[in-house]
């Protein structure tokens, strides 16, 4: 139900059955965290998604990288954001690597277009 919410838009109806399900002391796993922001972002709609990512952060669960990496693909479009996030994961898993995309890698070269 939440995640449909959520790949729907309805922003208030996903915050209001998340808020109803902590009341009643539901422990979110970092898969469900990390599912919820990707339908967020997929949506265009980075800030309920950065939102979920200030509780994932403070969750008990302790943090996988499965999530994160799902995370980092949907922010994509939102680069200050994905830095910020990416920041976070290289603090948590100093031994993995994660790859920009070519257009971060290659966007300040010359294309020879002209």
């Amino acid at each position: 139900m939440l995640m449909m919410l959520a790949r729907n838009k309805k922003v208030d109806e996903a915050k209001q059955v998340w808020q109803d399900l902590k009341r009643e002391e539901v422990l979110f796993d970092q898969h469900t965290f990390g599912d919820i922001m990707r339908a967020f972002l997929d949506n265009g709609l980075p800030s309920e998604a950065m939102s979920i990512y200030e509780e994932m952060r403070q969750s008990p669960d302790p943090p996988l990288s499965l999530p994160f990496r799902v995370i980092l693909k949907g922010l994509i479009p939102f680069p200050e954001l994905r830095e910020q996030v990416k920041d976070d994961f290289l603090e948590l898993f100093p031994d993995m690597i994660v790859y920009d995309p070519a257009e971060d890698l290659f966007g300040d070269q010359d294309s020879g277009d002209d």
